[in-house]
């Protein structure tokens, strides 16, 4: 490994060899030669003079690139297009003359870039869809398992661990939505000329039919169903945007899942997979830090950050063409894809091996149930014929008590003692014991559960496109 420039923690630590490839030199310039194969093949079906030599050594040079020789040329003519024109030229001579025939340099980067996302949001959806799982399983597994809620990190009225699971669960279904959507919506960008307006292809075959079915072809090739239909010289930076703030959609989820998980593993109800030589710290040994929970975190607020990038890029296009584009989508949109395909990798990692304490949680929520619970001791204390404004008042004056004598001395909280023995509430501390059963508290939690799962998620899993299996060409 080269140790004297930087290295991309993205492709070093964090992303899958799978999604690296797929923004690798090797994969971006192959798909620039097919590309113009492709045009070359669609020339010589449509009436052009492509020699068919010419067709057979570009098809077996596909793979071979030179990068050292088309970086030569680059340095020399200051266009990475052009080098490997140049360079492609080479290792086909009887396609030197036709390679790039009434073409612009966006029809190979901008066609590259569109391949390389909607592949990219293919990967995005398999790992979506097996986070998506693991949530189910557990949501399901946990779902009658009472647990203390908070609203504004305070104790709140209790709900289970699957309930809180399906929240989470709920958002990544919405971004998977949104993935899907946006891998859908691509539309390619095919063969437009200099502006946009195709009139080299139109000088060509002098016949806007032919020009209208190569650029119908080539989106076939590509395997797009939808075409850009208007142009200028580049594919509206607006698809860009889509996509990475699809991204952004799932790192938002990923951020605040991790966030809640960060919150209960300091609780002690949960915590995330924590191996048997793990280290936790270099100075306390005893600790276990949520190391992967904080990671998804970290690399979630770059996603986030870099959609910014892409409304900036799509806003700022002048006309038909500006290059102030071309730098930072090289860096914004596969930081964007590596990023998710990190955030999700963990993501799987950490809700496949998530560890629940039900003890703790049960302690939690044992030492709160007696200010939860006044709500239903309200309304028992009413069907028994007390008045529910009088009441109101007293149980807000026993609770406040309460909590001031357990905040000053640490003791557990003696509110059921103190309504027990106000006659106007006329319960025993049995009678209190049945009103705050932690399963009488959790409201429909378990029901919830089981219908999001059977009306929502089980469905659109069901509905997982080939997206979910088919390999990554590469």
């Amino acid at each position: 490994m080269k140790t004297d420039a930087f290295v991309h923690p993205l492709t070093e630590r964090y992303a899958s060899a799978e999604m690296s490839a797929l923004f690798s030199p090797q994969f971006k310039f192959e798909t620039w030669r097919r590309l113009w194969l492709w045009l070359a093949e669609e020339e010589r079906r449509l009436g052009l003079p492509v020699p068919e030599t010419a067709i057979a050594e570009m098809r077996a040079h596909l793979s071979d690139i030179d990068f050292e020789a088309a970086a030569a040329e680059e340095a020399k003519t200051r266009h990475d297009v052009m080098a490997h024109v140049r360079v492609f030229g080479a290792a086909a001579p009887a396609a030197r003359g036709i390679i790039h025939w009434g073409a612009t340099s966006a029809y190979v980067t901008d066609n590259t870039d569109l391949i390389q996302m909607r592949d990219g949001l293919a990967l995005v959806e398999r790992r979506l869809v097996s986070v998506l799982r693991k949530l189910r399983d557990f949501a399901l597994a946990h779902r009658d398992l009472p647990a203390l809620a908070y609203t504004h990190f305070q104790p709140a009225q209790p709900t289970t661990v699957g309930k809180r699971a399906t929240l989470w669960a709920q958002d990544f279904l919405m971004d998977l939505e949104q993935v899907r959507a946006a891998r859908e919506g691509l539309r390619f960008l095919g063969a437009k000329g200099a502006t946009g307006t195709q009139a080299s292809f139109l000088a060509l075959f002098g016949d806007s039919a032919k020009v209208e079915e190569l650029d119908a072809a080539l989106a076939r090739r590509a395997g797009f169903e939808r075409r850009q239909r208007v142009s200028g010289q580049t594919y509206s930076r607006k698809q860009d945007d889509l996509v990475v703030h699809a991204l952004s959609g799932v790192a938002q989820s990923s951020h605040k899942a991790a966030t809640d998980l960060r919150l209960l593993q300091h609780e002690g109800e949960i915590e995330e997979p924590f191996e048997s030589t793990q280290v936790g710290s270099s100075a306390m040994p005893y600790k276990r830090n949520p190391m992967r929970a904080e990671r998804i975190c970290s690399i979630a607020r770059h996603v986030i950050a870099l959609s910014i990038d892409t409304a900036m890029t799509a806003a700022t296009q002048w006309l038909e063409r500006t290059l102030d584009d071309s730098a930072n989508k090289r860096i914004a949109v596969p930081e964007a894809f590596l990023a998710t395909d990190a955030i999700l990798i963990l993501a799987e990692n950490v809700f496949g091996g998530l560890v629940v304490h039900p003890e703790v949680a049960r302690r939690r929520l044992e030492a709160e149930i007696p200010f939860l619970a006044t709500e239903n001791v309200m309304m028992e204390a009413v069907r028994r014929g007390g008045d529910r404004q009088e009441l109101h008042e007293r149980l807000r004056v026993h609770a406040r008590a309460s909590a001031d004598l357990r905040a000053s001395t640490g003791a557990a909280a003696d509110l059921f003692e103190r309504i027990a023995g106000d006659a106007a509430f006329g319960l025993t501390r049995d009678a209190l014991a049945q009103v705050a059963r932690p399963e009488t508290l959790v409201g429909r939690s378990a029901a919830q559960v089981e219908v999001f799962v059977r009306e929502e998620l089980d469905p659109a899993l069901a509905g997982a496109t080939a997206a979910e299996t088919a390999p990554v060409r590469v």
